[in-house]
């Protein structure tokens, strides 16, 4: 459960390569350039939504009410 996983490239952890497949960065690239990247999942398993690093757990907040529907 702690072991370090790869997120990028062909060695990524198949979540990762999930998650970046399903919503790339804005620039249109799908690599996740520094820890802490978020994602949106809904209950059905589709990525809603990618967030950068930055991003506020209170900036989520809409689109997670939406979401939560």
């Amino acid at each position: 459960m702690f072991a370090k996983i790869e997120v990028n490239g062909e060695g990524a952890a198949p979540l990762y390569q999930f998650l970046r497949g399903g919503a790339p960065r804005e620039d249109g690239a799908s690599e996740i350039s520094w820890n802490f990247a978020k994602f949106l999942v809904d209950g059905s398993g589709n990525v809603v939504k990618r967030y950068s690093p930055k991003t506020t757990p209170e900036e989520i907040a809409a689109d997670l009410d939406a979401a939560l529907g």
